[in-house]
């Protein structure tokens, strides 16, 4: 985050300074934005940064507790500069939040520098080998150079320069967004790799009596788990290559002066960051139950994939303002398109007729008949997300009419409003799904993909089953046909399961478990891993002598 703090936002004098003695690692730079009293909220953050004309320095000062900042990592004990973002202020007037360059560690003895107050927060859920720190800064002075100065400016006499879009100030954030859907598409396919794998293993119980005991990969139950997540990690790396490449063509444009598709890119990180993460850390869970009594073990790998993974769903935006977030620009899209405006990218869908989104009366013919046909249910996503963005935007009126402010309106339609942003999120994903099948030309992987996503898609159907049936996009027949689809499906896939998460190419170093290992040698591995726990060291632990030998010797 540090490094591409720099390289979106510092000016061309400032990249000559400081970025290559940051890649030099002789800069050890940490983001700091978080803070004790506001994460997600950053127009709160208390943290300020006040112009002195007279010296052409800024002061940073972190006026009250919850000021302090907190979470960055790499502050407690590593790092000797911070990207501070604080409330600019200059000739008494607050510009609201930008980024500063601030040295708060001597670059020779690594003690903090006067003012700072620097150190590690404390244990965590997960992330022990992370010195996550906080950071109070009292009245610590810095050059007027060190705001970075790429696009808002403070000049030597105080005189403000605004940029071109108050956005720009949290592109890092939106970059970091956009790579968490890669992330999130990395963790399920090792969990999913792990559980497969592991099922492909385990024998258990009898599906027939006197036969020998069963994969347990055999069970439809044990399918009905793991093959939608499997499923989704397929989906979730194809989304994930998107973000990635959506982002670069957009900042691209950005350094060429054009900002127009930055409100459209900081939704779509924000919501698929959060659809994402939500959907993987439950399924990473489901992978570890899939494994039974093993999969608790810390040798198993998912515990530390769960860990690690978990903090996703709170970091770079809690997950549900994040929906929120991306609410506010679907509502604001629904209008415009109400206004006769067309709108382009992710949200044209918004451009159709009013009449082909609204619920349809009880009994008549559904808009998609065709279950096995996934740009038929690609279709019947985009108005089911088009129906609830309307709900969301006519329940925004309502409460609007009944003289309430537009902040209770806003709070009072939130539970249709997280409905419109997932429903959104899930059509750009089962979108994006189809879409990359048409770049698909050999013939059996096509195959293979097209029953994943019909598999990725139906189970969205059958697990939203409401929204589809209130839009008059299916029938209550056409659901029970579904989850025999489903069923079906699954024994399609399950001849190729292991292939499929073999296919992700993670060596057993990268997953780190000894259930999802290439060879299947699970038990051996399991017996050699238990051997090694730093209690065997001994055969009898010192505990006996304090504190048993003693008791038993009262006997």
């Amino acid at each position: 985050m540090f490094l591409t703090t720099l390289l979106n936002q510092a000016s061309p004098n400032q990249l000559d300074t400081l970025f290559t003695p940051a890649w030099n690692l002789e800069i050890i730079g940490t983001y700091a934005q978080t803070e004790l009293g506001h994460g997600t909220h950053i127009r709160g953050l208390e943290t300020t940064a006040t112009y002195d004309p007279s010296t052409q320095e800024f002061v940073l000062n972190s006026p009250t507790v919850t000021s302090i900042k907190w979470w960055p990592g790499g502050l407690g004990k590593t790092s000797n500069h911070a990207i501070v973002l604080a409330q600019l202020y200059t000739h008494g007037k607050c510009h609201g939040l930008h980024a500063f360059i601030v040295p708060i560690r001597c670059m020779k003895t690594h003690q903090p520098l006067p003012g700072v107050v620097v150190g590690d927060i404390g244990p965590k859920f997960g992330f022990d080998e992370v010195d996550n720190g906080f950071l109070k800064l009292d009245n610590i002075r810095i050059p007027r150079e060190n705001m970075l100065m790429k696009y808002s400016k403070v000049q030597p006499d105080g005189t403000y320069v605004k940029p071109p879009s108050d956005k720009l100030t949290y592109g890092t954030m939106v970059f970091i967004r956009s790579m968490i859907v890669g992330e999130s598409a990395i963790a399920l396919s090792k969990s999913c790799t792990i559980a497969i794998r592991y099922s492909a293993v385990r024998h258990q119980s009898e599906l027939r009596a006197g036969e020998p005991e069963p994969q347990i990969l055999d069970y439809q139950a044990q399918q009905y788990k793991l093959f939608p997540l499997l499923a989704t990690a397929y989906a979730f790396t194809f989304v994930g290559q998107y973000m990635k490449n959506t982002y670069n063509r957009i900042t691209g444009d950005i350094n060429q002066g054009d900002f127009s598709q930055l409100p459209e890119l900081h939704a779509l990180a924000a919501g698929l960051k959060a659809f994402t993460t939500s959907t993987v850390n439950a399924g990473i869970e489901v992978c570890r139950m899939a494994c039974g009594g093993h999969g608790y073990s810390r040798s198993s790998g998912l515990p530390d994939i769960y860990v690690t993974f978990t903090a996703t769903c709170t970091y770079e935006g809690e997950n549900t303002v994040m929906m929120l977030q991306t609410a506010r620009y679907l509502v604001k899209s629904y209008r415009q398109a109400r206004d006769g405006k067309q709108l382009s990218g992710i949200v044209s869908y918004l451009n159709e007729s009013r009449q082909h989104i609204q619920p349809q009366p009880t009994g008549s013919r559904p808009t998609v008949i065709n279950i096995n046909d996934l740009q038929s249910l690609v279709e019947a996503y985009k108005l089911r997300a088009a129906n609830l963005v309307e709900t969301a935007a006519k329940s925004l009126q309502t409460e609007l009419q009944r003289s309430k402010s537009q902040e209770d309106a806003w709070n009072n339609s939130s539970l249709e409003l997280l409905r419109a942003s997932d429903a959104h999120c899930h059509f750009v994903v089962v979108k994006l799904f189809a879409a990359m099948l048409s770049e698909i030309s050999n013939t059996a992987v096509y195959s293979i993909l097209s029953t994943l996503a019909l598999l990725y898609t139906l189970h969205g159907v059958a697990n939203n089953s409401g929204d589809f049936l209130q839009a008059g996009l299916m029938t209550v027949p056409q659901l029970a046909q579904i989850n025999q689809r489903i069923k079906a499906l699954m024994a399609e896939i399950r001849p190729n399961a292991v292939a499929l998460v073999d296919a992700f190419d993670y060596r057993d170093e990268m997953l780190n478990s000894v259930l999802g290992r290439y060879d299947g040698n699970v038990y051996e591995s399991m017996f050699e891993w238990a051997k090694r726990s730093p209690l065997n060291r001994t055969e009898v632990h010192e505990s006996y002598y304090k504190y048993m030998k003693p008791l038993q010797s009262k006997l």
